[in-house]
């Protein structure tokens, strides 16, 4: 039999993500696949590094957490967005806490449009968490 949490705990495990991680974090978009885990080095071209709202994640809901504010930059590298990480500072892969893979409303975050510019407006339309052990 596994083990179930309940939403509470879920919902618990959820907020402590923002509070680890802290307030307003840097994104980092870059091309092609996420390395293989957090503590790898950066892979793919930098597209897009913004800094994030200092309150940048809803309150967790039904065992569930989505992104707060905008979350919008200009790109300063060209190329189709593969996927992101989120870090405690600027250009620090030691500093990753989470990454993922982004599209065109695929993805654990996605963009109206993957294939940016340099100077493009980029904003990230959905972005979310949601805890297992359900």
């Amino acid at each position: 039999m596994a083990i179930q949490l309940s939403v509470t705990v879920r919902n618990a495990r959820l907020d402590q993500i923002e509070t680890v991680i802290g307030a307003a974090p840097t994104i980092e978009i870059f091309t092609g696949a996420q390395p293989a885990s957090c503590a790898a080095a950066d892979a793919g071209t930098l597209l897009v590094q913004e800094t994030l709202p200092s309150d940048w994640l809803a309150a967790a809901a039904s065992g569930s957490k989505a992104k707060l504010g905008t979350w919008s930059a200009a790109a300063i590298g060209a190329g189709v967005a593969g996927h992101f990480r989120i870090k405690t500072q600027v250009g620090s892969p030691s500093d990753c806490h989470l990454q993922g893979s982004c599209g065109e409303g695929a993805g654990d975050m996605s963009f109206d449009n993957t294939d940016i510019a340099v100077d493009q407006t980029v904003t990230v339309n959905t972005f979310n968490l949601t805890d297992g052990n359900a």
